[in-house]
């Protein structure tokens, strides 16, 4: 349905936020993750044609979405990561006027808005004024706003950033019912968000792609090369410079660390079952969670 074609996006000075990323998206969603400062937004916003790239290509079901973003603008449904409101009206009015915006008929829109407040638990509060609403009850208005167009494309920054455990349960279920017929880009640096929903996985550091597959593939590749080991954060190079450490816990003097390695990086150090978070960090290369172990060397 969209297929993003050696997307680059370069600025003044050599920096590229985006450097040569392809990914096709389908029906299901797309977990896209990388930390803060990756260019997951950057991406974003060329994927929803609010940016333009500097080089490669946007397509929508194989035509140029780049030269005729109307088109794709039409389908789309776009949560950025710091999206506009107007504090003076109500969520009910903000879900209305987006929804005339995007040639919504009046009738099909109140009824739409209707579902989709109580979809994401706001049914109480849709005559109150968006200045009165907290940092969850935003996003979650935010959430509604993507899908009032019921689109067939739809992507999401960093969703869930304010929302409560009950909100993002509610989230992932509703993301889950939606994927069945569209094509979900959730954009996310919280891994637990992407292992719930994600039927792919593609993992961005410093603008390009490191990593894509399904998430039960990504895992199934750790087997035998997850560890956890108690060290002395003292010791130089403790693990080894091929770990990658993915947690670490402090006891007393000591650390309890889980890490990825390809073999037993420590004479007493036990195996654990790996998970998608494992898979991510290795991706990375990240370096400790604790500043006193030693670093390990980036892959």
């Amino acid at each position: 349905m969209l297929d993003l074609i050696d997307v680059t996006k370069a600025y003044r000075g050599g920096h590229r936020a985006v450097d040569g990323i392809t990914l096709g998206l389908r029906p299901g969603v797309l977990g896209l993750l990388g930390p803060n400062g990756a260019g997951k937004s950057t991406l974003m916003r060329i994927a929803a044609t609010a940016a333009r790239p500097t080089s490669g290509r946007v397509l929508l079901d194989g035509a140029d979405a780049l030269a005729r973003p109307r088109r794709l603008r039409r389908t789309l449904g776009y949560l950025p990561q710091d999206f506009g409101f107007y504090p003076e009206l109500t969520g009910r009015e903000f879900l209305s006027y987006l929804a005339a915006a995007k040639g919504v008929g009046a009738r099909t829109a109140r009824t739409r808005i209707a579902e989709l407040l109580g979809l994401v638990g706001l049914g109480a509060a849709a005559d109150r004024r968006l200045g009165g609403y907290s940092g969850g009850m935003l996003r979650r208005i935010g959430i509604a706003q993507a899908l009032v167009n019921d689109p067939r494309v739809i992507i999401l920054d960093e969703p869930t950033v304010g929302l409560d455990p009950e909100e993002r349960a509610r989230f992932h279920t509703l993301l889950s019912d939606l994927a069945a017929e569209r094509a979900v880009v959730l954009s996310t640096h919280i891994v637990p968000d992407a292992e719930a929903v994600a039927a792919d996985v593609a993992v961005v550091a410093e603008g390009r792609l490191v990593l894509q597959g399904r998430p039960a593939d990504l895992v199934a590749g750790l087997e035998g090369r997850v560890w956890e080991a108690v060290v002395d954060p003292a010791a130089p190079s403790a693990l080894g410079e091929w770990s990658t450490v993915v947690r670490s816990v402090r006891e007393g003097e000591l650390l309890r660390v889980r890490v990825v390695a390809p073999e037993r990086p420590l004479p007493d150090a036990v195996p654990l079952r790996p998970g998608l978070e494992d898979a991510y960090r290795a991706a990375l290369g990240t370096g400790p969670a604790d500043p006193r172990l030693p670093v390990g060397a980036r892959r």
